[in-house]
């Protein structure tokens, strides 16, 4: 089964404050499929991450389309906390993220069921910092 790796990062400059997510899109040759770089607003570090990760898999989804339920994806995030939420593993304190934890969950079930979320550092995450500072910096 080929595998796609999605790389997410969301950053708030002043937590909250003006805010952007990154993220990129390889194959399992590691060749580029995909970048994005947007900014989103004012929000915090962590509902910028919610938005890269939701944001990453409907991308995913428009490149692959109904492709996606046959592909091996793995996603992959530098935020602990967020990648804990995503598994169950932590609990959401936050009443906001509800909604987009809903859309994400949504989209695993519908789209992609062979969907592996994993944490990273930072320095295995540099593509994805990099979009994200080009739009913060935009």
């Amino acid at each position: 089964m080929e595998t796609i790796t999605i790389y997410t990062t969301g950053v708030s400059q002043g937590n909250p404050g003006p805010s952007a997510i990154g993220i990129y899109l390889c194959d399992a040759n590691d060749q580029t499929v995909c970048e994005v770089a947007e900014p989103i607003g004012n929000a915090t570090d962590t509902f910028a991450v919610y938005q890269a990760v939701m944001r990453g898999l409907q991308v995913a989804k428009e490149q692959f389309g109904e492709k996606t339920v046959e592909l091996h994806f793995e996603l992959k995030l530098d935020s602990e906390i967020v990648m804990k939420q995503l598994t169950s593993a932590l609990e959401i304190n936050e009443p906001g993220l509800v909604p987009y934890f809903i859309v994400i969950h949504n989209l695993r079930i519908s789209s992609f069921p062979n969907l592996t979320v994993a944490h990273i550092s930072q320095a295995l995450n540099k593509k994805a910092i990099e979009l994200v500072n080009e739009a913060l910096d935009a």
